[in-house]
């Protein structure tokens, strides 16, 4: 196997594995009830905090898991889409890339939640598949302007990444 399978292997495995990650999570098992057990005990011995708060702080703790869980899966799929179709006169960012990872993330955003509201123990909200949504949206915004800060500020144009 070249090196060039070798990397697309390799990008395809951590999207992959990403979204079993994801799935993993949208279980049963690690519902707010089922967390909460474990992570009351620690954080009111770090913090003391009481009961109550924590209500408010576990709901922050899980809608930031949200964001940065779909934000590195819409990286990991642009890394994995940019491995699967190069394009020989843009090759470090392209907005066909940029769109399949976002929907492909949005998608999966929109499954897991559909998943969940056949979970007695768990909700599935449009307000989750929002937010997950704009982590998708944001990790594309931030990928570009990254990728262009170090191809010397110039900004890929849109001739230049059309497919």
């Amino acid at each position: 196997m070249n090196a060039a399978r070798q990397q697309l292997l390799k990008t395809w495995i951590a999207a992959i594995l990403w979204l079993i990650l994801i799935a993993f999570e949208s279980t049963d098992w690690l519902s707010a009830a089922n967390t909460s057990r474990i992570l009351y005990p620690l954080f009111h011995f770090l913090t003391g905090v009481d009961p109550i708060r924590f209500v408010i702080w576990d709901y922050y703790i899980r809608k930031v898991g949200h964001f940065v869980g779909y934000f590195a899966l819409s990286y990991l799929l642009f890394r994995a889409w940019r491995a699967t179709l190069p394009v020989p006169d843009m090759p470090r960012w392209s907005s066909q890339w940029a769109r399949i990872s976002f929907f492909m993330t949005a998608l999966v955003a929109c499954l897991d939640e559909w998943h969940q509201t056949y979970l007695a123990s768990r909700t599935g909200t449009l307000n989750d598949v929002a937010l997950d949504t704009s982590a998708a949206l944001v990790a594309q915004v931030v990928i570009f302007f990254l990728l262009s800060l170090r191809s010397g500020g110039r900004l890929p144009t849109r001739s230049s990444s059309a497919v």
